[in-house]
């Protein structure tokens, strides 16, 4: 069974904005490729596509929501460089609630939702935290996405998208 998560794709904007950061090649910092930037909703593990697909469409349309960025980057935990990302709390408790029965048990502890930028190793430091960075966009939809290992690292491939209802 594949490795899969919901998530939310930034749209083309924030994309845009999150690659104008200064992005310094900085010992022990690795970037995460753009093509991966996402919020996870959820992280489901070794799941049956399908029925999480069966679970999202029986909950009926999931909340809209709008999606805020910042205030700054900032350092999630010991390894993680992130954008914080407010809004979307009702949306991951529905996504959890539509799929707790499916995949790894849900995470117990608060949701913080968050774009990942980088991750480091050890005692790295990453001149972008504290950046400033801000905006919002509409969220109307959430997807089912894969997580696939290769050769040079990891790659996400949408399953299946989901619209939400409007805000």
């Amino acid at each position: 069974m594949p490795r899969l998560f919901v998530a939310v794709w930034p749209p083309p904007q924030v994309v845009g904005a999150l690659r104008a950061l200064p992005r310094a090649e900085e010992p022990g910092v690795r970037w995460v490729p753009e093509a991966n930037w996402h919020v996870t909703l959820r992280f489901l593990g070794q799941a049956d596509p399908h029925g999480v697909a069966d679970r999202l469409v029986a909950a009926g349309p999931l909340p809209g929501a709008r999606a805020v960025l910042g205030p700054a980057v900032e350092a999630l935990g010991r390894s993680v460089v992130s954008v914080p990302v407010a809004g979307l709390d009702r949306l991951a408790a529905a996504v959890v609630e539509a799929t707790s029965v499916i995949g790894d048990p849900p995470d117990p502890r608060p949701f913080a939702a968050h774009l990942t930028l980088a991750r480091r190793k050890g005692r790295a430091r990453c001149s972008l935290v504290g950046a400033p960075i801000d905006g919002s966009f509409a969220v109307d939809e959430v997807a089912l996405v894969e997580s696939q290992q290769e050769n040079d690292g990891v790659a996400y491939r949408t399953v299946e998208r989901f619209g939400l209802s409007r805000l």
